[in-house]
């Protein structure tokens, strides 16, 4: 959305890939979506407010000026007062919620053609906060401005001489009409398509000319502008309010899952229980989640994994006498593994935890479980791990994966819980809703009397010969 002038032709060294007439849309797995059906997902949080916003722009942003309708996200320019400012728009971003590293984007979208209008699909460095604009990159996926029947793709970004520089391309459509935008991102290129025809091309492998910067994650942004540099200030009120549509934003990844890294805030749970938010002093500030004691859990909905395989999952982590957390998926109904926090020397003390684990292609509720408590979690990545498999042998692989399908059972019970492929157990736990052990047991039977049990949701934890496994069970 920066205004600077695209330039004409590519910087030294900074070639144009040859470009083909089709999407290759083969091989490529959804991670990620928002179809708009019930409403606004969590996924998306407001930038609200007015300054011009770097481009002097008219509009004062407005979370009441985005809605959906009909199954599709409606962003509407307005002239009306607000906040000193002759216009209200609205401005959308995942920032803190999603980002991504590579991969296909693309939103299915309606414009206006009103003159003085800017609406944009496009994205921005995670890491914006830390290093600023243009040092963080932008992708613009889709820009349009006025009546004109020209939609825009660009890169943004600050060069090895530490000049601001663009480099963009094209294309020509009906922009009332819905039409799919995206792009194609990987270590090499991004390509930019129109209804899966490319029309611009820009090459940024090994860094080249600077563009390291878009080897990092980036989040994405939805808005309309009214006016700015680009578009100017003579704006059509007699065609306003106007609308911009989004059928759906999508992402994904290469279906062999090389390339996939998912970044999530953790205070961004979906649900939990018994923790607590706080501000955080770790690099990028924000919020992390504390006040965290044994039993007590965090969820997050809709967490995509493409492809079956070993995944690394990065943990930032701060505690003062160490503790043990746990992954899981769907309410626990697959435990991932557990790790062991070490103590980091204080609450805002940060430092990272990681485990490697199998997981199976789908999209689940990822879970965040307090074996024991004493520790704050600022954010955790899951990251294609390519050769964990390579490190295993094929016993410990069919090992991993027996210890991944143990399950108590029948579930809900009633006066009896067998322990399905549960191994050589050494030591049996049962916490309540509460996280108290209400039951332990060592070297136990593979069948449980849980008639003294009160109704509820309960967690069993085991030991097996080397791993820690939880599970949940109901009983009735």
């Amino acid at each position: 959305m920066k205004s600077i002038p695209i330039l004409s032709l590519l910087l030294s060294g900074f070639l144009c890939l040859g470009l083909s007439t089709h999407s290759r849309s083969q091989g490529w797995q959804l991670v990620w979506q928002d179809e708009f059906t019930n409403g606004i997902s969590n996924d998306w949080v407001f930038e609200t407010g007015s300054g011009g916003w770097g481009n002097e722009e008219l509009q004062h942003y407005r979370s009441q000026n985005a809605s959906v309708q009909n199954g599709k996200l409606v962003i509407t320019a307005r002239q009306e007062n607000f906040g000193g400012d002759p216009y209200t728009s609205a401005r959308m971003i995942t920032k803190g919620r999603k980002s991504f590293k590579y991969g296909k984007i693309e939103a299915r979208i309606a414009l206006p053609s009103v003159q003085g209008l800017w609406p944009a699909f496009w994205m921005l460095g995670s890491n914006i906060d830390q290093v600023r604009w243009p040092y963080c990159g932008e992708i613009d996926i889709m820009e349009h401005v006025n009546t004109g029947s020209s939609v825009h793709g660009t890169i943004h970004w600050s060069d090895n001489n530490n000049n601001k520089v663009s480099y963009g391309g094209h294309t020509n459509t009906n922009v009332t009409d819905y039409h799919v935008y995206a792009i194609e991102w990987d270590s090499n290129s991004i390509k930019w398509f129109l209804d899966g025809n490319q029309y611009h091309e820009a090459n940024i492998a090994n860094g080249i000319n600077g563009t390291h910067e878009f080897h990092n994650e980036f989040f994405i942004l939805l808005n309309m502008a009214v006016g700015g540099n680009w578009p100017k200030w003579e704006i059509d009120n007699g065609a306003l309010p106007a609308n911009m549509y989004v059928d759906y934003v999508r992402v994904y990844q290469k279906s062999n899952g090389n390339n996939f890294s998912l970044f999530t805030e953790a205070e961004n749970y979906s649900s939990m229980s018994g923790v607590q938010k706080e501000s955080t002093t770790d690099a990028g500030g924000g919020l992390n989640v504390g006040y965290i004691d044994t039993g007590d859990w965090m969820a997050y909905s809709s967490i995509n994994i493409p492809s079956s395989g070993y995944y690394q999952i990065e943990y930032r982590i701060a505690s003062e006498n160490g503790g043990t957390l746990s992954a899981d998926l769907n309410a626990g109904s697959t435990v991932l593994g557990n790790v062991s926090i070490p103590a980091t020397g204080g609450w805002q003390n940060w430092s990272s935890v990681y485990h490697t684990v199998y997981i199976n292609a789908g999209t689940y509720d990822f879970g965040i479980y307090a074996q024991s408590g004493g520790w704050n979690i600022n954010w955790f990545r899951i990251t294609k791990s390519s050769n964990a498999a390579a490190r295993m042998n094929e016993n410990q692989v069919n090992e991993a994966l027996e210890r991944h399908s143990f399950q108590p059972y029948p579930n809900p019970a009633q006066n009896k819980l067998y322990l399905k492929n549960a191994g050589v157990l050494t030591n049996l736990k049962i916490y309540n809703s509460q996280g108290k052990i209400i039951l332990q047991k060592q070297n136990p039977s593979e069948e449980l009397d849980i008639s003294g049990l009160k109704p509820g949701l309960y967690t069993i934890q085991v030991n097996d010969t080397d791993q820690l496994i939880t599970k949940k069970f109901i009983k009735k």
